[in-house]
């Protein structure tokens, strides 16, 4: 709800505002077209990557990568959207979605993936509940995989 002069502040079931809340506006970043950072990138909300990002990105909450984003790094998120390019592993615990312009150089572990007709993946791809939680889970799977290799054997 917006109060005096525009500015938006929390506003409950009941209708009143609510103090110290943040609004999704302030949860979300954006790094635009021809801007390059270089270094980690941390934060709590959703942030839209347009420019470049050199280095580590991590979010609690969602990335979208837009089609002229470049990750020179990798990626640790809950939900990720990806249109443009990742050079690095990118790590989802729940939900990666890839555009079909989409290029990922890199290996991925997630919860879920969905994949548009045209993107690109040059690298590995582990899924599931056990690898939702990163590259943790990947050299258990692996080690499950080998114990029953030799059990085979």
């Amino acid at each position: 709800m917006f109060g005096m002069f525009g500015t938006k502040k929390a506003v409950n079931a009941t209708g009143n505002h609510m103090p110290n809340v943040q609004s999704q506006e302030e949860m979300y970043n954006k790094i635009g077209r021809g801007t390059l950072l270089e270094g980690t990138v941390k934060c709590e909300g959703e942030i839209r990557v347009e420019g470049e990002i050199d280095g580590l990105l991590i979010s609690k909450s969602k990335v979208v990568v837009g089609a002229t984003g470049l990750i020179k790094g990798d990626i640790k998120c809950n939900i990720a959207d990806i249109s443009g390019h990742v050079k690095g592993k990118i790590e989802v615990s729940e939900l990666l979605f890839l555009r079909s312009t989409a290029q990922i150089d890199g290996e991925i572990f997630t919860g879920k993936l969905v994949v548009e007709e045209g993107a690109a993946i040059n690298g590995n791809c582990h899924m599931g509940s056990q690898v939702s939680k990163g590259s943790q889970g990947a050299p258990q799977k692996k080690n499950e995989q080998a114990k029953v290799q030799k059990a085979a054997s």
